[in-house]
């Protein structure tokens, strides 16, 4: 297998997964900011030209994220990221799902339509008098996030998963342009400390 990587926030949710994992592979660096992943022969990989992709050993690929990190703890069931019961990985899903859909999304459409404008406008449709509201929505189901983590090390209680990895690439690397963790979520503001510190986290 190979991975196609790049900068930004999903492929490092990739390579910290695979680094909590034990897993290591050969990496093929896609040029985002010269827009490779936006054309051929990327294009055939991914025709959605986003990264990262899994190239699995028949030549096919696998894409998103989330994909991706179900199909590496699949292959590598030793101490999974997504559960070992039914129960486990329900949960997990869950979580994984709902930091996903709340949090992750408007906060990346915020910054594709403020600070990323330049990069993403002549890439993708963009929006960019939707962006204060899209920010102002993932702040608020952060705060909500917030709530329910009180008294948990982890998301998920006291096992770490693929929601805390998936919610810390994005949380760390937005922080740096425009949407920092507000400082009144405590329970955030310490996971995040305490994801930071993981050897994990400079993947």
């Amino acid at each position: 297998m190979k991975l196609h990587d790049s900068i930004g926030p999903n492929p490092h949710v990739v390579r910290m997964f695979m680094h909590e994992k034990g897993i290591t592979l050969p990496a093929i660096k896609v040029d985002l900011m010269k827009g490779e992943n936006r054309k051929a022969p990327y294009l055939k990989n991914n025709s959605m030209g986003q990264t990262p992709a899994l190239e699995l050993d028949d030549g096919s690929f696998v894409c998103e994220i989330t994909a991706i990190c179900e199909y590496l703890d699949d292959k590598n069931p030793k101490n999974s990221l997504i559960g070992t019961t039914p129960e486990e990985r329900a949960e997990t899903r869950m979580w994984t799902r709902r930091i996903d859909l709340n949090i992750l999304e408007p906060m990346a459409n915020g910054f594709r339509y403020a600070e990323g404008l330049p990069l993403f406008k002549d890439r993708i449709p963009t929006i960019p008098e939707a962006s204060p509201g899209l920010k102002r929505v993932a702040q608020h189901n952060l705060a909500w996030l917030d709530k329910q983590m009180e008294g948990k090390q982890f998301v998920v209680g006291n096992r770490l998963t693929l929601a805390d990895i998936l919610l810390f690439g994005f949380l760390d690397f937005f922080a740096g342009v425009g949407q920092p963790i507000p400082p009144e979520l405590k329970n955030v503001t310490a996971w995040h400390a305490r994801m930071k510190a993981r050897p994990s986290a400079a993947a």
